[in-house]
């Protein structure tokens, strides 16, 4: 059995993680990533392959953390270059990046935010590809 592969993404107030080979994975260990989200009050989207984590996180802490957490997986990072890029002006994930924001909740925003920011989310569920 595949072990997991996590990417991880790092971002100024959380990271975000993407498991490509998901579906290969056994449903035992499929159970402990979302236990290990769950435990540190992340969201695991099922649709997009990906876990987010609020939390302030650099790579080497991360990668500490899923170990001491008893979870085998395999590590990539995904560098990201930071401009200047639009932030939520509303809700819960007030201040963060638009592409700090979980997918589900994006496409959430897509189908029922009516505001001035609606653009924003559109360009940026474009970028994801969703």
């Amino acid at each position: 059995m595949p072990k997991p592969h996590f990417i991880f993404t790092q971002y100024k107030n959380s990271l975000r993680v993407y498991i490509p080979n998901l579906e290969s994975l056994d449903v035992t260990t499929i159970q402990k990533i979302e236990q290990f989200v769950l435990k540190r009050k992340g969201y695991f989207d099922f649709n997009t392959y990906t876990f987010v984590l609020q939390k302030r996180l650099e790579y080497k802490e991360f990668k500490q953390v899923v170990k001491v957490s008893g979870l085998d997986v395999d590590f990539e990072q995904n560098k990201i270059e930071q401009v200047s890029k639009p932030r939520v002006s509303f809700g819960q994930y007030k201040g963060l990046f638009y592409s700090e924001l979980p997918d589900s909740y994006l496409l959430w925003l897509k189908n029922n935010y009516r505001g001035r920011e609606k653009s924003i989310i559109e360009k940026e569920i474009k970028s994801r590809n969703l």
